[in-house]
């Protein structure tokens, strides 16, 4: 599995039993201070693989760092950041590289396991499966807020903490119920990752507005207009796949802001959601949320109410 399509993560098998997952991810800085970066950057990089169904097992380091602009301590800080969330998900840093550049840029190269018949991807979802998300979303709009000086201290700490928060909770209590699907909501927004799930498939996605859990701030930031470039790159190119009529635009721009390190969006057996958001519950993934479910009609398209 690699890039005849848009999943997650490579896989490549090795037995019969045994495959690896792999995956690379890096970004500019998405908070001001170093440390957070570094957890925030880490648990971006593993969610990939966790959506995939794998085990994050060791990664590596990738460092663009303006050395003639930025302290050395500030890079200390960044990479203390990544190797605590590593340690906190099991994964060993095994290495990485680094290059001076006029911007800086942190991420991590993960590679995992998974059994080549277990493996998730985005495509399954079936008639009649209930979609689940494990995080709020939001993060873009309070992004930009904070950016603004619209935004308090109270706001951007809620959002930086969800997106330093690791998917390995959620991902092991979705292997242990079972789900048809799964992707992680990232820079192409909810709507956006949700027309990947459907694209080439029998299956088409209905998604309750209402349901869907985001940041407090964010409905008022997004009606006043505090939205990421991203959001209206996102809606245009995905504008022919999506029916939202009667929504209105300050919500339409939530689904469509781009995520960092956002949470698990699955595809589970309408019988089977029930114990999954349970499960999630338990395992301390407090704002999991049914957001709506799998469709035969219309396929290939998300209708939005």
């Amino acid at each position: 599995m690699g890039l005849e399509r848009a999943d997650d993560a490579g896989v490549y098998r090795l037995t019969d039993d045994l495959a690896i997952v792999q995956t690379v991810d890096f970004f500019t800085p998405v908070v001001d201070d170093p440390y957070t970066f570094g957890q925030i950057a880490a648990a971006n990089a593993l969610s990939d693989v966790y959506a995939m169904g794998g085990r994050p097992l060791t990664a590596m380091n990738i460092v663009c760092f303006p050395s003639q602009k930025l302290d050395i301590s500030v890079l200390r800080d960044i990479l203390r950041g990544g190797i605590d969330k590593l340690h906190e998900a099991g994964v060993v840093l095994v290495g990485g590289h680094s290059v001076d550049d006029v911007e800086l840029k942190y991420g991590l190269s993960v590679t995992g396991t998974v059994h080549p018949g277990r493996v998730l991807t985005k495509a399954g979802a079936r008639p009649g499966d209930a979609l689940i998300l494990t995080k709020p979303i939001g993060t873009g709009i309070i992004s930009t807020a904070v950016k603004g000086g619209m935004a308090g201290e109270e706001a951007a700490g809620a959002v930086a903490r969800s997106m330093a928060a690791l998917n390995k909770a959620a991902a092991e209590v979705m292997l242990e119920v079972g789900a048809h699907a799964c992707t992680d909501i990232t820079g192409f927004g909810l709507l956006g990752h949700a027309c990947e799930m459907v694209q080439d498939s029998p299956a088409g996605l209905r998604i309750h507005s209402a349901a869907v859990p985001v940041f407090p701030q964010v409905p008022e930031m997004a009606r006043m207009g505090m939205v990421p470039g991203g959001t209206y790159r996102n809606r245009e190119y995905r504008a022919r796949m999506v029916d939202a009529a009667g929504v209105d635009r300050a919500a339409l721009d939530i689904l469509f802001d781009p995520q960092t390190s956002g949470g698990l969006f699955m595809a589970v057996d309408g019988g089977q959601a029930g114990l999954m958001l349970s499960r999630l519950k338990e395992a301390g993934v407090a704002d999991a949320a049914i957001v709506g479910e799998a469709v035969s009609h219309p396929a290939q398209r998300i209708v939005v109410d």
